[in-house]
């Protein structure tokens, strides 16, 4: 179940403390928003553990296919490890809602850091998607099934392009274009 950008914010409200909330009164909701980002932030850090983890498999992967011989699986191998390393880069330089008084970007409001909250949160469905076409791939080179390596490659690589796109998508959403 999706929740809007208000529920998510008035979630974030009810967990908070008496200072907190004395805070919230006079700074505009500092208090809230700051709470976001820092909950976004351990979650994109989640996210970023996990690829970077999924990526030594996939070298590991790589390097007994190329110890098995298997050199014609070298560019799909490198390809993934490419596009993980930009995902993962693109990751831990995520921007997480900072905006002085005077920024050129504008001010970052509540409802737009929840929302970025729960993009982050549901971007945790393409990264199964991944790491399950990732594990069939680890299970055929383990098992030497070098017949359907390539096949199952081909779906990582799929949802890998997947993964980089939906993460673009973020930065066009948070920081979307105001006239």
């Amino acid at each position: 179940m999706r929740l809007s950008e208000k529920d998510t914010v008035e979630r974030f409200k009810a967990r908070q403390g008496l200072i907190s909330k004395i805070q919230n009164l006079f700074t505009g909701g500092y208090a809230t928003k700051e709470d976001i980002r820092e909950k976004d932030k351990q979650l994109r850090d989640l996210y970023y553990e996990d690829l970077r983890e999924l990526r030594h498999r996939w070298e590991k992967a790589y390097m007994d296919a190329l110890d098995a011989g298997r050199s014609e699986l070298g560019r799909p191998f490198k390809g993934a490890i490419q596009t993980l390393d930009r995902v993962i880069a693109q990751i831990q330089r995520a921007d997480y809602g900072y905006a002085g008084l005077m920024d050129r970007k504008g001010h970052i409001r509540e409802q737009e850091l929840a929302g970025t909250f729960d993009f982050d949160r549901e971007f945790e469905g393409e990264l199964d998607r991944l790491r399950q076409s990732a594990e069939k791939v680890f299970a055929d080179v383990k098992s030497k099934l070098w017949v359907v390596v390539r096949d199952d490659m081909d779906a990582v690589n799929g949802d890998l392009q997947g993964v980089e796109g939906k993460w673009r998508e973020r930065e066009k959403r948070f920081r979307s274009v105001e006239v």
